[in-house]
């Protein structure tokens, strides 16, 4: 594969700016349009410009197999954590109210909205990482 230097310049550019953005639209996500599965997407999408620009070796290196376990089981535990603490404090499932209720902190619901889509897109941009990798890994190039 020719190595083109204007691609590879432009994708360290456009990198920090896609993944800014990706935060963006999970956390802005509980007050209107967007969320963790757009934003873990999008996420997700500087790494596959990354695998374009760099090579999968060269993404391996910053984000390796282990690493998207951790990071998948991370998102879960994030998510399911606060649905079982909603739970344990009577509510139903995700049902943030009822710990602000009960611990008195005010806007705590809105942090725990915020710690869902985040949980949700660290899982999705996981998932589709590993997704791309495993597509792109041509018979065991890289691990």
């Amino acid at each position: 594969m020719r190595e083109n230097v204007v691609i590879r310049t432009v994708s360290r550019i456009a990198v920090p700016f896609i993944q800014v953005f990706a935060l963006y639209v999970i956390v802005h996500g509980a007050l209107g349009a967007g969320g963790g599965f757009q934003g873990g997407v999008v996420f997700a999408a500087s790494f596959i410009l990354m695998t374009v620009a760099f090579g999968l070796t060269s993404v391996r290196k910053r984000l390796s197999n282990k690493w998207i376990v951790v990071y998948s089981v991370l998102g879960i535990t994030i998510y399911a954590g606060i649905g079982l603490l909603c739970l344990l404090m009577g509510g139903n499932y995700l049902e943030y109210g009822v710990i602000e209720t009960i611990l008195g902190i005010p806007h705590l619901h809105g942090y725990l909205l915020d710690a869902v889509e985040i949980g949700i897109g660290i899982t999705v941009m996981a998932v589709m990482t590993s997704i791309i990798c495993d597509m792109a890994d041509k018979g065991g190039e890289s691990s």
